[in-house]
């Protein structure tokens, strides 16, 4: 893997990425926050050299740079997941580009289902911890000790002081922000009425198909990470209503401008 990242790395610092200090992943339905960047350069994952390509209809597949409340930012406008086929090392392959291009922060965002029933649907909820029920890990290959330590401790996956400050912004935008607990499944199928409620069972507070590997990865790397989930629909076992992804879309999007306002308020503290 180490020969591959040198030649993407490689790719991107001569097409002008360099130095940028924050990573950022968008994921479904969330990708307008690239229309308050200053971008200076954007090229499709399928010009990256080893790059994976999204497959998901509603991703875009771009790797952006440029300037986002006075930083200099690399953004993943679309993101891997696991049901696309893809291994967990192809999905989180970004994450450590980005560090190796210099990024000091990582913000990640989903679109994600509420299983607490005190939430609701178009809210955000900042992960304070998670739960893997992928069936894998990011880190379980050889060589894997070669980029960092194999065994990674997960006793506090998001960075706190990121958290804090998504707070702080949160209180001064006027923003709901709740805090909780955040699933990883495979997907793509939606869950069970049986599955929500063992999801509520073990503490979960929502659920979604991402993230979980990229932070595994951020950990990894020692690179601070901090993510939001946008909650697209409720998951009540008890009033189950069939899945509608244009509805779920729809959602992330009137749910989007206050995700905007929440990265770009935190991004000009760090």
């Amino acid at each position: 893997m180490k020969d591959r990242l040198e030649k993407t790395v490689n790719y991107l610092k001569n097409k002008g990425f360099e130095s940028p200090q924050v990573g950022i992943i968008l994921g479904t339905g969330l990708g307008k926050l690239v229309e308050h960047i200053d971008i200076e350069i954007e090229i499709s994952y399928n010009h990256i050299p080893h790059f994976p390509t999204a497959t998901v209809e509603f991703h875009q597949g771009k790797f952006i740079y440029g300037t986002l409340s006075g930083k200099k930012v690399v953004v993943m406008q679309g993101r891997f997941h696991f049901y696309e086929g893809y291994s967990l090392q192809d999905i989180t392959y970004p994450v450590r580009i980005m560090k190796e291009l210099g990024i000091e922060k990582l913000l990640v965002s989903n679109a994600a289902g509420a299983i607490n029933k005190t939430f609701k649907k178009g809210e955000l909820m900042l992960i304070d911890d998670h739960i893997n029920l992928q069936g894998g890990s990011p880190l379980a290959f050889k060589g894997v000790s070669k980029l960092g330590e194999r065994f990674v401790d997960m006793s506090a996956p998001y960075d706190k002081d990121m958290n804090t400050s998504f707070l702080k912004a949160a209180k001064t935008l006027g923003i709901t922000l709740y805090e909780g607990v955040y699933a990883s499944v495979v997907g793509p199928q939606l869950e069970t009425r049986a599955e929500y409620r063992y999801l509520g069972l073990i503490g979960a507070d929502a659920v979604g198909m991402s993230t979980v590997p990229e932070v595994i990865v951020a950990n990894h790397l020692k690179l601070p990470v901090s993510a939001i989930s946008v909650l697209t629909d409720e998951c009540d076992p008890d009033h189950l209503q069939p899945f509608n992804v244009e509805e779920i879309i729809a959602t992330a999007t009137r749910a989007e401008p206050r995700l905007v306002k929440l990265f770009g308020e935190l991004i000009k503290t760090l």
